[in-house]
């Protein structure tokens, strides 16, 4: 009987570990995501700037916005996914 109760707690805590390290995962590619779109949004609000175009001056500010939320959801709510189960 003990030894069923301990080899369900190391698969227990072998599908944790993926879990966790999914997580991880899942956590760098949202921050990544982010930090891409805030780039580009970098990129479009300065050439909004060079050219004096407004519509690209917005489109750049929301991109940049949008990215850094976007890296916030990152590095702030994906790590309490691990909580869950």
């Amino acid at each position: 009987m003990k030894v069923r109760v301990k080899a369900a707690r190391i698969r227990k805590g072998i599908k944790m570990a993926f879990f966790n390290s999914a997580i991880t995962v899942l956590q760098t590619l949202v921050i990544a995501l982010g930090a891409g779109l805030g780039v580009w949004g970098v990129v479009n609000l300065l050439e909004g700037y060079g050219n004096d175009n407004p519509g690209a001056k917005s489109q750049g500010m929301k991109q940049l916005m949008a990215g850094g939320g976007v890296a916030l959801i990152g590095t702030q709510l994906i790590p309490l996914l691990s909580g869950l189960f």
